[in-house]
């Protein structure tokens, strides 16, 4: 499957109380061209896996209002952006919004380890846009197994063409479904919730002999 394909698919996926960054427009923040930014976003990201010859994924649970409901980028605030064509090479991510660029915690320490990998992962998601509560579109809730099941066939194709062999599950979320896709799974904490130094001891276990980098006050300021 193509990445234009898989971009496709999710494109097409319409469920209530769900952000689809790909096909969806926040009256609030985003630019006209949002929905054209995010979808170019992760179209060369995927390329970009396949040409670097990624055979992990990094797998979070969903899209989080000021992350990747924003970028389209699993695991990826705005102000990471920047870091894709550095780390990812032939990738070039746009901003989709106006206003200042937010950060996410998470993203930050995701960022930062897989930015001292000599071949980074691919970043995805367990359930791939943002889902959150009724009659409140900026916040958080966890998706419902109805609604994994919606998109549970683009993400064994997605498995599939990256050819991955090894899912990093990020939380246990991650890490029960995972399970289903027959490739080795190693389980880290999530760095949310106190988690931090537990998700870096994990990283780091998984990783011997990685360059370390620390994560500034500033990266980690918003969560």
């Amino acid at each position: 499957m193509r990445p234009e394909d898989i971009v496709d698919a999710l494109s097409g996926v319409r469920l209530p109380n769900v952000f689809n960054p790909y096909a969806d427009i926040c009256e609030v923040y985003d630019r006209t061209d949002a929905v054209l930014a995010r979808r170019s976003n992760l179209t060369m990201f995927l390329r970009a896996a396949v040409k670097l010859g990624v055979d992990t994924l990094w797998m979070g649970r969903d899209l989080g209002y000021r992350g990747g409901r924003r970028t389209g980028l699993a695991l990826t605030d705005e102000r990471h952006l920047p870091e894709m064509s550095k780390v990812y090479h032939g990738s070039k991510a746009t901003r989709a919004t106006s206003g200042p660029a937010l950060a996410e915690r998470t993203a930050a320490e995701i960022w930062a380890a897989i930015s001292a990998l000599s071949i980074p992962p691919f970043l995805w998601n367990v359930f791939p846009f943002h889902p959150y509560e009724a009659g409140n579109p900026f916040s958080n809730r966890r998706f419902t197994a109805k609604e994994l099941a919606t998109v549970h066939e683009i993400n064994c194709e997605l498995i599939s063409s990256l050819g991955i062999r090894r899912i990093v599950a990020i939380g246990q979320d991650a890490a029960y479904y995972s399970a289903s896709f027959g490739v080795d799974v190693v389980a880290v904490r999530h760095p949310s919730y106190g988690g931090t130094n537990e998700f870096r001891a994990g990283i780091d276990a998984l990783y011997p002999g990685k360059r370390k980098r620390n994560v500034s006050a500033e990266q980690v300021s918003l969560f």
